[in-house]
């Protein structure tokens, strides 16, 4: 199973919604697809349909009580698409875990069995927290949506600082898969040069897709399903299709789906 963490320190960047609608083009594709809410939020649970009511085990207890994954596993609506859902009680999960040996290695642990998927992704708190350690730790690459706006660019050197350090000490073949530009509105000059600071800085790293302000990615998730599903023709749902196709042809020819 291929582990990416979608992360960002900076919140409203996009990277639930980039979550939800990545995880279901990958389903749509053909890959047995995970995602894995760890933002106490849980946006990305109720985002794909799943209520609070609904969540009798979350990340919480894969994380505090060592509860196996496909425990705590809910199928969502979207075929080929299951969930590992999130709740208020995860916001509590960083003291309860402050003395535990391996809090680091929580999730990494409980990810080494195969558990039956091609590809997870992990959606993290807008935070550089334990919780958000705990997904760079385990996965094996990061997607990082960077919004096209100065203070974004500031939030973005912290984060790869972060990556290094998580690398020295925690996860050393973790890598970075891409940066996606989200919020795009080219409308606006500063978009542009943001989004050319950023090119001409980390090259191919960042995706030639760029993602659009759009009404329906924002409409989306208060009738519980991806854009995709609610509005598979607008602007931002081309746009999230195209990112995940670019997205597979950079993950590993041998880990490919079938």
């Amino acid at each position: 199973m291929i582990r990416i963490a979608i992360a960002n320190q900076k919140g409203g960047v996009g990277k639930t919604t980039t979550a939800i609608n990545v995880s279901t083009a990958l389903a749509a594709t053909g890959w047995k697809t995970l995602l894995i809410d760890l933002d106490p939020q849980g946006n990305a649970s109720t985002g794909v349909g799943i209520s609070a009511s609904e969540r009798d085990a979350s990340t919480y207890d894969v994380l505090v009580d060592q509860a196996p994954v496909e425990n705590c596993v809910i199928p969502t609506r979207i075929p080929g698409l299951d969930l590992l859902p999130a709740t208020v009680d995860l916001s509590g999960a960083e003291v309860e875990l402050v003395g535990a040996e391996d809090r680091a290695h929580r999730l990494q642990h409980a990810l080494r069995k195969d558990i039956g998927y091609d590809v997870c992704l992990i959606d993290c708190p807008p935070s550089l927290g334990l919780l958000t350690l705990n997904a760079l730790t385990a996965a094996d690459t990061l997607l990082v949506p960077l919004q096209c706006e100065f203070f974004a660019l500031e939030g973005l050197s912290q984060l790869l600082q972060t990556v290094e350090r998580v690398q020295q000490r925690f996860n050393p073949d973790l890598g970075i898969i891409g940066i996606a530009l989200t919020m795009f509105d080219r409308r606006n000059r500063l978009t542009e040069q943001v989004s050319d600071d950023v090119r001409s800085c980390l090259g191919q790293l960042v995706f030639e897709t760029t993602i659009p302000r759009n009404v329906r990615l924002s409409e989306a998730p208060s009738h519980g399903v991806p854009a995709l599903i609610y509005d598979h023709a607008c602007a931002g749902s081309r746009a999230y299709m195209a990112l995940a196709r670019e997205l597979i042809t950079r993950l590993p020819e041998k880990r490919k789906a079938a």
